[in-house]
């Protein structure tokens, strides 16, 4: 069947999130290291399990779990918008969250210092904010594409902050057709409603369409279940197990091109 539409994840995919979270956490800890002399790596290995640990202590963690939120976008997120209720208790949670992180993180490396978790949680949502990296062929590839197939970008994430990330990169969203945050759904990749939800958007079959994503559980799997061809992004050779196998792998976006030829 001809490729008519090419559905995007968003982080690490199109936009390099996990290099942006990275980045933020080495200026914060090295902030840390000014102030207290904590190890950067040690604290940042901390942070990231401390606040793991506690995001999945919270009554809201099934939800976020199910909408996509993972525990680092915690670490930033406002959690503003959206319409369900947990998103409210996710707003009132958040800066509670963001200190405790930081908090417990100190205190494992023997730092007791509530003022300072205060600001390097202030300094990391700051630190992420600035840094929206996208992945050098994002715009190629967008450019290449837009016109000759339909653009639709299916994300999952609270509605505030996945905005602010596409806000963050002004030149992506008017690539896309149509722009689906599982957030302002209700439900999150790998559920099939939201990968049906995308194609009544687009008013195609699934087999008219692309999956392309990072993430297998997520974007392969919930493609699969869609019937849509699924191209998993595999910039960094990661393993594969046969449970969610995609119809193709690629390191480079530009590899689309030869995929969409194929289906011709």
């Amino acid at each position: 069947m001809t490729i008519k539409a090419v559905c995007f994840d968003l982080d690490d995919t199109l936009l390099w999130d996990d290099r942006s979270v990275r980045e933020a956490f080495e200026a914060t800890c090295l902030k840390a290291q000014e102030a207290a002399g904590t190890d950067p790596v040690k604290l940042e290995e901390a942070v990231r399990r401390e606040a793991r640990e506690l995001y999945e202590s919270y009554e809201t963690f099934p939800f976020t779990k199910m909408i996509g939120i993972n525990p680092f976008e915690g670490l930033w997120a406002t959690f503003s918008a959206g319409e369900q209720p947990e998103f409210r208790k996710l707003e009132q949670l958040a800066p509670v969250y963001r200190k405790e992180s930081w908090l417990r993180g100190l205190l494992s490396l023997g730092v007791d210092d509530e003022r300072l978790a205060g600001e390097l949680a202030d300094l990391f949502g700051r630190e992420r904010r600035s840094r929206p990296h996208v992945y050098e062929e994002t715009f190629r590839i967008l450019d290449e594409l837009k016109g000759k197939v339909k653009l639709l970008l299916l994300t999952n994430g609270c509605p505030a902050l996945q905005q602010e990330k596409i806000n963050g990169v002004p030149e992506l969203a008017p690539y896309f057709d149509h722009i689906v945050i599982s957030g302002s759904f209700g439900k999150g990749k790998p559920d099939l409603t939201i990968f049906e939800h995308a194609l009544e958007k687009l008013e195609l079959n699934a087999d008219e369409c692309l999956m392309v994503g990072d993430k297998l559980t997520t974007d392969i799997c919930g493609g699969l279940g869609a019937g849509m061809t699924t191209v998993w992004v595999n910039r960094e050779h990661k393993a594969r197990t046969d449970e969610i196998v995609p119809h193709h792998e690629i390191e480079h976006l530009s590899e689309l091109h030869a995929i969409i030829e194929a289906h011709a």
